[in-house]
């Protein structure tokens, strides 16, 4: 658990390292330019001639060198905006970059054929579930199988890459269909089971997440079949057995936990990756 929570402090201070060097770089900006250029134009409004706005900056820049410009008190006020500015363009910038990557994994998924996806086989990026929360073997319902899907979902959510989950399908590709884990549910049709999903992912890997999650419903032989696209997690995604987080990743066709070294080694390079 102590580890646990080394791994999540590293995580932390790689954020903050970021955004401070963000606010650095805000800060000189506010320095070099924002400061020099109001006193260019406070000086040109009660100047008779004109400066050119190069000469001046060039003048400031110089004056910068000698540490004078240093004693200009609203100095501190412009390398504060500017450090404010700088973590405001890289929190927009993050917001939006995350948006559009999830926006591309999703135009490239829903231009593939689920037939032909279905043929690939399994692989680093699909995996195919017979079942939510059915239990086949024993025909009743088990919750203890969503564990199952939910530790799949965890794998591409910590994969850089992301992939999809394919439910109602046998491992060997065969159609199973979803019929008998609507009868779990209250509302059983495509939209219980869609909110059950979305409920499990909630609760167990975090609300968060579930926009990382995309889900659509096809109809192969009268049989129909649930499709997960997911996004990669812009943080670790852990799930809880026994008290203890795990953090699962796909390796190959399969999903597997990570023990403490080797999840101390991936995580503070699968994230700083995602962060560039």
């Amino acid at each position: 658990m102590k580890r646990f929570f080394l791994l999540i402090l590293s995580l932390w201070q790689q954020r903050l390292k970021l955004y401070f060097v963000a606010a650095l770089i805000g800060a000189i900006i506010g320095v070099l330019v924002l400061a020099p250029s109001y006193d260019y134009v406070d000086s040109q409004i009660h100047a008779d001639n004109a400066a050119s706005s190069i000469d001046y900056m060039s003048g400031q820049f110089k004056e910068l060198l000698k540490g004078n410009v240093f004693q200009n008190s609203l100095i501190l006020f412009y390398a504060e905006i500017g450090a404010m500015l700088g973590l405001l363009t890289i929190g927009i910038y993050s917001f939006l970059h995350k948006r559009l990557q999830r926006i591309d994994l999703l135009g490239m998924e829903l231009n593939k054929d689920i037939a032909a996806i279905i043929q690939l086989g399994e692989g680093a990026l699909l995996e195919f579930k017979s079942t939510f929360r059915w239990d086949i073997e024993q025909s009743r319902t088990n919750r203890q199988l969503e564990g199952v899907v939910l530790k799949s979902l965890a794998g591409f959510l910590n994969s850089s890459l992301g992939g999809t989950l394919l439910i109602g399908v046998a491992d060997d590709g065969d159609i199973i269909g979803l019929e008998n884990d609507f009868q779990t549910l209250k509302k059983q049709n495509e939209d219980g089971f869609e909110q059950a999903i979305m409920t499990s992912i909630a609760a167990n890997l975090g609300a968060d997440l579930c926009s990382h999650v995309s889900i659509l419903f096809h109809v192969i032989g009268h049989q129909t079949i649930c499709r997960l696209i997911v996004s990669p997690s812009s943080r670790p995604v852990f799930v809880v057995q026994g008290n203890i987080p795990k953090l699962y990743v796909r390796t190959g066709g399969a999903t597997r936990d990570l023990n403490i070294q080797e999840a101390l080694e991936f995580a503070p390079i699968r994230w700083k990756r995602s962060k560039a």
